[in-house]
């Protein structure tokens, strides 16, 4: 496509070039979710941090997510566990208008140490298993709070869904269900805020699209992957993110953050 026929479906700040990566990462980013449970949305906003305006990278990024999780709960929808969902998802609704209440913004510096910790803990420490709906409340206020700071608490809502051992369709089909919610939250709150989405819907509409294909083929591989083999890739998996998450607060902390 030429220039003049780009121009009417990316925004201005963005290259074809970057529009057509974005694309393509929405499709990997899905893939990684739909196979693992979590991981895709972080490695996502981290491409999108060095292509986008930085006032549009949350919001967008919640809008990609909110896709991916949709088509991923649609996929999965037979294996997701209603009963574990519905205190995370009320849970997630006061953390969220607590997080929204809240002037004084907390520090990045503290909010991803916090996270960081309980990643690593959750990854690698004696958590008992449960199934208490107070657990699963305190775990879906504390993810619906941090989401309204931070880019995504995917890792966060893993943690807590770990604990419960779930066989790994219900783990990825649950987490994906509770993060629809998370995401939709955030997207309103940006809109309220005065955010104008129009000139991403048809980058948006596009990341969308290619994020289905991905979790199709994601969903195939979680299929062919053992229940024990699961919980040992998301183990690995929540111990790199939490490492990640504990390098950004130090960042952060270095920069005089």
């Amino acid at each position: 496509m030429t220039a003049i026929e780009w121009a009417g479906l990316l925004p201005a700040e963005l290259a074809p070039w970057a529009g057509l990566l974005l694309l393509a990462i929405s499709a990997v980013t899905s893939f990684i979710s739909a196979a693992f449970g979590l991981g895709g949305g972080m490695v996502l906003i981290a491409v999108m941090a060095t292509i986008m305006p930085a006032t549009a990278l949350v919001p967008i990024h919640g809008v990609i997510q909110l896709g991916s999780n949709i088509g991923r709960s649609v996929v999965m929808l037979r294996y997701i566990s209603w009963s574990r969902l519905l205190p995370l998802t009320l849970g997630g609704v006061v953390g969220a208008i607590i997080g929204g209440l809240i002037a004084v913004r907390l520090p990045d510096w503290l909010l991803f140490l916090a996270v960081g910790s309980f990643v690593l803990w959750s990854a690698w420490g004696k958590i008992p298993v449960t199934s208490g709906r107070a657990a699963l409340l305190l775990g879906g206020v504390a993810s619906g709070f941090l989401t309204m700071f931070i880019g995504g608490t995917g890792p966060l809502v893993a943690a807590v869904l770990k604990t419960l051992k779930l066989e790994r369709m219900a783990h990825v089909g649950t987490q994906a269900g509770c993060m629809v919610l998370q995401h939709g939250l955030k997207i309103g709150v940006f809109g309220l805020l005065g955010f104008n989405y129009a000139p991403y819907l048809p980058l948006v509409a596009g990341m969308m699209i290619t994020g289905i294909l991905g979790t199709l083929v994601g969903g195939r591989v979680l299929h062919g992957m053992g229940d024990r083999r699961f919980q040992f890739a998301l183990t690995i998996l929540l111990t790199v993110l939490g490492l990640r998450l504990l390098w950004q607060s130090g960042s952060i902390l270095l920069q005089g953050g």
